[in-house]
């Protein structure tokens, strides 16, 4: 799974984590925002997640770009970095 898997910060704390995993996942499957096909969302405690891509070149896309996540009329930018190691979400 190395080099598919990136953290993102900055995710709206208010709403419950199978709506932001919702959000997540369609936000990251676009095209438009160099996304592709993902395996895995999983939503941290912290206003983090982990999100793992079915291939890494999706992920080394994702880290390059700008993201802004758009939640009932409020805009979260994001910060996506690359998650150098697989991480279960009790080693966080």
């Amino acid at each position: 799974m190395a080099g598919r898997t990136v953290r993102v910060r900055g995710l709206p704390a208010e709403l419950p984590p199978d709506r932001v995993a919702d959000k997540l996942t369609i936000h990251f499957l676009r095209s438009r925002n160099g996304g592709g096909e993902i395996a895995d969302v999983q939503v941290l405690p912290g206003a983090c997640a982990l999100i793992t891509f079915e291939a890494p070149e999706v992920a080394q896309r994702i880290v390059q770009a700008e993201h802004v996540l758009s939640v009932g009329g409020r805009r979260y930018p994001l910060e996506v970095t690359a998650q150098g190691a697989e991480l279960s979400p009790d080693e966080v």
